[in-house]
């Protein structure tokens, strides 16, 4: 009798003439502990910054307005229990995922026009809910609109600037037309590149291109 990594006991028959020496591992134990680290980053008794939620919202607050008068912080996370179960989602055509309520401070300064000294003038905190964030089965696959999903691996392109050219192959003269890519670590990606007459456009996430004066008059 083998013991699966569900909890449950099925009879495996093995018709092979060596003997095994070892057991089946748990392939998908990666990803659930992966996943689960993502979600529960804030729960342990030392999170460690800038790792899971913890560490997307840790990377974004705290928010300033431009005269830094007031300043919204991050305060703590916290993810409510299913409304429904696994079977309960895939019969009812639902996503199988938990509310994410995320607590903020709102801290508002009062300023000396003299000295330009600041004093605390309010402090608010207030729950915020965020959204559901998707919760992983037992079997590793994600439930979405009542169909049973998996993630597959993604490479992403590194972050900072690229240069790159047509290799003569889009104008008829054969001339090389280069553009320039820049990626950044969050946001747009902006491209830059020369047509046949020299002339500099742009697009911004890869979509129709504008001259590139009309980004710079945008820009100030």
């Amino acid at each position: 009798m083998a013991q699966s990594f569900l909890g449950q006991k099925r009879l495996r028959k093995y018709y092979g003439k060596i003997r095994e020496v070892l057991e089946m591992p748990n392939l998908i134990e990666v990803q659930k502990s992966s996943y689960d680290l993502f979600l529960n980053s804030g729960d342990a008794e030392q999170p460690t910054d800038g790792e899971g939620i913890m560490g997307v919202f840790q990377s974004v607050f705290p928010i300033k307005d431009f005269n830094e008068t007031s300043v919204l912080e991050y305060v703590k996370y916290e993810l409510e229990k299913p409304k429904y179960d696994v079977e309960e989602c895939q019969q009812r055509d639902m996503t199988y995922s938990a509310p994410l309520k995320v607590t903020l401070r709102l801290i508002v300064f009062d300023v000396d026009e003299d000295t330009g000294a600041k004093s605390v003038k309010d402090i608010k905190e207030q729950d915020v809910f965020m959204g559901d964030m998707p919760l992983m089965t037992p079997n590793g696959t994600f439930i979405v609109n009542g169909t049973e999903r998996v993630i597959v691996s993604q490479m992403h392109r590194s972050p900072g600037v690229f240069f790159d050219h047509d290799k003569g192959k889009t104008h008829s003269s054969g001339k090389l037309l280069f553009a320039c890519r820049i990626i950044p670590y969050r946001g747009s990606w902006l491209d830059f590149e020369f047509d046949a007459k020299d002339i500099v456009f742009a697009r911004i996430d890869r979509r129709r291109k504008l001259p590139v004066t009309t980004l710079l008059y945008a820009l100030g």
